[in-house]
């Protein structure tokens, strides 16, 4: 069963339970999946926008987008119209297949993954996952990169508030660990008993 059937048949009646949720209507749901990568080296070497941009249609199966300057900034050596990035944006089944590889196969073959830290999800309810690397995905092979890039993946969604963006997510199976601000505590008061 496809993430979008299993999201359709039990997580919106679980999530209907869990929220309190009148209806169907009124449950959060996944919008769209944003996959950025910002390319400063580019202005240097253009072939590295080139690179960056095939390599990120071949992560999405969809071409990429370049993103330009709004403004000149004279510090950063950017002019306006200079290519400074490149995204694609995923709706429907390319969106469902994408988030179900991402928790499936590209989260656990990050290096000392963890799990995800809640505060991922942002207050009105939309995840952001930075990767350093993007040979992390399988459609990109380790052997044929010239050069490593890391990409920000954004996946928005409906849920207005941060709990249930939380709620929406663990249901999908996103892997989120504990709050980091408890295990921080909780050592600062194990050592301050030991030092009393």
């Amino acid at each position: 069963m496809s993430l979008n059937e299993r999201y359709h048949k039990e997580i919106v009646p679980q999530l209907m339970r869990d929220l309190g949720m009148p209806n169907r209507m009124a449950v959060p749901r996944v919008l769209k999946v944003v996959v950025n990568v910002g390319m400063g080296q580019a202005q240097r070497d253009p072939k590295i926008a080139e690179t960056v941009t095939a390599s990120l249609a071949r992560i999405t199966g969809q071409r990429a987008v370049r993103t330009l300057a709004r403004q000149s900034i004279a510090s950063f050596k950017i002019r306006k119209g200079m290519p400074v990035g490149a995204m694609v944006t995923l709706h429907g089944k390319h969106m469902w297949d994408f988030v179900e590889k991402l928790v499936r196969v590209t989260l656990p073959r990050v290096r000392d993954f963890r799990g995800l830290s809640p505060t991922t999800v942002d207050r009105q309810g939309n995840c952001s996952i930075g990767f350093r690397e993007h040979v992390v995905f399988p459609e990109i092979r380790s052997d044929e990169v010239e050069q490593i890039h890391g990409l920000q993946v954004t996946i928005v969604s409906n849920a207005a508030t941060r709990e249930r963006g939380l709620a929406l997510f663990r249901a999908l199976g996103f892997p989120f660990h504990e709050e980091q601000g408890k295990v921080k505590k909780e050592k600062k008061e194990k050592g301050a008993a030991r030092r009393s």
